[in-house]
């Protein structure tokens, strides 16, 4: 229950235990963010996340995304998480970060 609870925690707070940790690309540019992908591993599979930032002045905004999706290779989630950043940036546009957080969940 206490590991259910934890890793609820890091989900909502952008936290990640150093076991979930699971592989990442190369930062790629799109437009003027950078997408890192950051799948999670989950068992035997790797959850879609990543981040999205963008550098604004002197300060670096960050937006921290974790979806449903499970894939059972590294190479998809990273593929499928920096096409799923894509349609976040094109989604929102400016508001992404329009609202000035520094750290946010989207």
């Amino acid at each position: 229950m206490a590991s259910f609870l934890s890793n609820l925690f890091s989900m909502f707070s952008g936290g990640k235990a150093a076991s979930e940790a699971g592989p990442s690309g190369e930062p790629q540019l799109y437009g003027d963010c950078t997408i890192y992908a950051e799948p999670r591993k989950e068992g035997s599979q790797y959850r879609l996340a990543g981040r999205i930032e963008k550098k604004v002045g002197d300060e670096v905004l960050v937006r921290n995304f974790i979806r449903a999706d499970l894939f059972s290779s590294s190479d998809d989630a990273i593929e499928c998480t920096v096409r799923k950043a894509h349609q976040i940036i094109d989604q929102h546009g400016l508001s992404l970060f329009g609202d000035g957080e520094k750290i946010r969940q989207v």
